[in-house]
């Protein structure tokens, strides 16, 4: 049977820290900082997510209460927090989480739904932030994006997460204007993309290293490559539904060159399920591909296989799981 990485995570609260692989391994989030309470599902107020985030000193918030947390507006969340939601079934809704400026950002375990309004996403990663990192969460039917990583922020794992009902999933890389966003470096892993309709993800100039993902049923592709980005996708599993082809490349012109240019794709070990097209393309040289191993030394991943497309389905996402000991004492709120 297929297994997933950091399994071993939940024996000890802050085991979680440091703990990312791929690009965001480095992210700390709230480690050195007391425990904080969320002991309430109000949008703001004494015990609420959005006093803990909003403190400047390191935090690890935990969840005291169950619910749906309405938010008026987005929630910023400051350097060096780990949002935890092992123990509690939380869900955010009306808008999200916005990380701007900031850096060791850990969120884990919890759900978002129904943002609505104009460039509302569901996390929103924009500008200058690094060392982040998105684990076991569930994202579904956000206006815009559900995870937006754009503005040169940089060094990001997204990892064993569960996306649904939504039409443009992910963009990494705001637009061709932006040629800061040369930058990006992004690790999407044992993540599961269950039906969303594009952008799984959609890319400009960065760098994405995609491993041991389960992409279904796509509306117009699963992953894009655009202007000058590169994409490595490594024992992936696609499986068409109506639309088969699972790679896109778009071409465009970045601001500071003459000449349009896509992206590229090196597909290594995927597995393509139901007529599923691979769609590569011609006249590739694989010295333009980066390789993950130039960056970090190693990472968990197994062959694509029926067993680990059936753990994908299971063991992404938000978790009924109890929440690990901790020996700290909480702060004042």
């Amino acid at each position: 049977m297929a297994s997933l990485p950091y399994a071993d995570v939940d024996f000890s609260l802050r085991a979680l820290s440091s703990r990312a692989e791929g690009f965001g391994r480095f992210s700390i989030g709230g480690l050195h900082g007391p425990l904080y309470f969320v002991t309430t599902l109000a949008d703001d107020g004494p015990g609420s997510l959005r006093e803990g985030c909003r403190k400047q000193e390191p935090l690890w918030i935990v969840f005291e209460v169950s619910g749906t947390i309405h938010l008026s507006s987005y929630l910023s969340v400051s350097s060096y927090k780990t949002i935890d939601g092992r123990g509690q079934r939380v869900k955010l809704t009306g808008k999200g989480l916005r990380l701007k400026e900031c850096e060791h950002i850990i969120v884990c375990n919890l759900e978002f739904q129904g943002g609505r309004g104009h460039d509302v996403d569901g996390i929103q990663i924009k500008p200058n932030s690094r060392h982040i990192w998105i684990d076991r969460c569930s994202l579904r039917d956000y206006d815009d994006g559900l995870i937006d990583i754009t503005r040169q922020s940089t060094d990001i794992t997204i990892s064993r997460c569960y996306f649904a009902q939504h039409d443009k999933t992910m963009l990494i890389g705001a637009d061709p204007s932006h040629v800061g966003d040369r930058c990006i470096r992004v690790t999407i892993h044992h993540c599961f993309f269950d039906g969303t309709r594009q952008r799984q993800p959609r890319l400009r100039f960065g760098k994405v290293h995609l491993y041991n993902n389960y992409t279904r049923n796509w509306g117009i592709y699963a992953v894009c490559a655009s202007v000058e980005s590169q994409i490595y996708s490594q024992c992936n599993i696609y499986e068409a539904g109506n639309k088969k082809k699972t790679f896109e490349y778009y071409t465009e012109k970045a601001a500071d060159r003459e000449e349009a240019k896509s992206g590229f794709i090196r597909s290594e070990g995927d597995l393509f399920l139901n007529g599923a097209q691979p769609c590569t393309l011609t006249g590739f040289s694989q010295e333009c591909m980066f390789h993950p191993s130039e960056f970090y030394p190693h990472w968990t991943m197994e062959a694509a296989s029926d067993s680990l497309k059936t753990i994908l389905q299971i063991l992404t996402g938000w978790q009924s799981i109890h929440r690990p000991e901790e020996q700290a004492q909480a702060v004042t709120v």
